[in-house]
């Protein structure tokens, strides 16, 4: 029933801007004629869309951003004792509890926004809280659906996540993943990351030749990013192992 009434809300939102135009053509139909006056009415309906679809928007974001609230809170455990923080910030007891919440807040502004490019950034949101709440058969289901949108930034940050996944059970296939990701040329993320992820991914696979050529690789090709000084010191400390 509740589900019912919000989509009626919606509705009539885009039908109320339509009629408020519809009924100002009617008033002043005299002063229209022919192509103008449909014109008019095509203009009019669009103003009626445009309000609608921006007052979605904001509620979308809205929705969005109370979900991330919940999925960057605090632990208790994270936060010094004495520390003043203020009344309104929830603090969880335990990482299941307060990314399982994220998981179903973040699945709710799918379900209300599905369509709109929220949705997409929620699912992929849903998936992380997922993977963090231990539930990685589910987060992996997402990540895979969300990988499958070409074109989109989430898309991206999916084959990455599913690729860390990939790590903590296969290391060498996940080797494998990262390698892909950073030798792709429209890899749209940032190339030194990837080559970090697959040069500690190799390193726990035991195959430090390898991991030693990608961090000399990063700096080599990198040498003004974050990862520079820490690929150059890793590469050393490897070659002075083996």
């Amino acid at each position: 029933m509740r589900k019912e009434l919000k989509r009626q809300i919606k509705e009539d939102e885009l039908v109320s801007g339509f009629e408020h135009a519809v009924r100002f053509v009617q008033v002043n139909q005299q002063g229209f004629q022919g192509g103008v006056l449909v014109a008019v009415v095509v203009l009019a309906a669009a103003w009626g869309y445009t309000t609608w679809s921006a007052r979605r928007t904001a509620q979308a974001e809205a929705a969005f951003s109370d979900a991330l609230t919940i999925f960057e809170a605090p632990l208790r455990s994270d936060v010094p004792q004495g520390t003043q923080l203020p009344p309104t910030l929830q603090v969880y007891e335990t990482a299941a509890e307060k990314y399982k919440k994220a998981a179903a807040a973040f699945d709710g502004v799918e379900r209300l926004y599905g369509g709109h490019p929220v949705a997409l950034r929620a699912r992929y949101f849903g998936a992380l809280a997922r993977a963090e709440a231990g539930e990685t058969g589910e987060a992996q289901k997402q990540l895979e659906s969300v990988a499958l949108q070409a074109g989109a930034l989430e898309s991206a940050l999916a084959k990455l996540a599913l690729a860390e996944l990939l790590r903590k059970t296969d290391p060498a296939k996940a080797a494998e993943a990262f390698s892909k990701l950073a030798n792709d040329p429209a890899w749209p993320l940032p190339k030194d990351h990837a080559l970090m992820e697959l040069a500690e991914t190799q390193e726990q696979a035991k195959k430090p030749a390898d991991a030693k050529a990608t961090y000399k690789r990063v700096a080599d090709e990198f040498p003004t990013s974050v990862y520079a000084s820490e690929a150059r010191r890793r590469a050393e400390n490897l070659a002075s192992i083996g």
